[in-house]
């Protein structure tokens, strides 16, 4: 377990939380992450709307620092990669398809619904996928199963703290035991968020290096 991160154990396996936004599976080596929605400033720039194209050089370099410190047998995204199909810019294209050789490590991608549409080479896109006890989907599936833990993306989950004066809010793990869900907060720097059910256990992102069970 690394400095300022925090662990979810599942059956035989333990899951471990990063400040980074990111999740490790220890028992089958793999990175996790989700959301990160590449392109996007391009995407609004296209539509009138002035964004910084700085975002994605910087979630790329977050993504190569994440997989040289935990140091993983695969990298898997799951879902919304890109923002949208008329966002990838040939120099994005470029960088993307170059990164899984650059990290030198396997790179899949469970199709988002941003993603639909774009296509790059060296990433594998696949729908779902099944790996020890649990089932990785961009999206939560209809229909929980016993004693597998379902781990997702897609709602860029956050939460909000109140006192009498201030509201904040931050990313956050997040966790449906009910439903056996495991929301995984956005990657990317440029997304919003939606707050989580009080039933679900939290874990707040307080500050790039620390994170906090709630």
């Amino acid at each position: 377990m690394y400095k300022s991160s925090s662990v979810l154990n599942w059956g035989d396996s333990y899951l471990e939380m990063f400040p980074t936004r990111a999740l490790f599976i220890h028992k089958t080596r793999e990175l996790l992450i989700c959301d990160i929605h590449l392109g996007k400033g391009e995407y609004f720039q296209r539509n009138g709307i002035p964004l910084t194209n700085n975002s994605d050089e910087q979630n790329l370099l977050r993504i190569k620092n994440i997989v040289k410190e935990v140091r993983p047998n695969k990298l898997i995204i799951l879902g919304d990669l890109f923002h949208s199909k008329y966002s990838i810019s040939e120099s994005l294209k470029s960088k993307v398809e170059r990164l899984s050789s650059t990290l030198n490590i396997k790179i899949e991608l469970i199709v988002g619904n941003h993603d639909i549409g774009c296509r790059v080479k060296n990433i594998r896109f696949i729908e779902f996928k099944r790996s020890s006890n649990f089932i990785f989907s961009h999206e939560p599936l209809d229909k929980s199963e016993k004693n597998f833990l379902n781990i997702c993306g897609h709602y860029h989950p956050k939460i909000y703290l109140r006192n009498a004066k201030d509201k904040l809010s931050f990313r956050c793990f997040a966790l449906d035991e009910k439903e056996n869900v495991l929301y995984l907060p956005a990657f990317g720097d440029l997304t919003g968020g939606y707050p989580c059910k009080n039933s679900f256990k939290k874990w707040a992102i307080i500050s790039d290096n620390q994170i906090l069970e709630i």
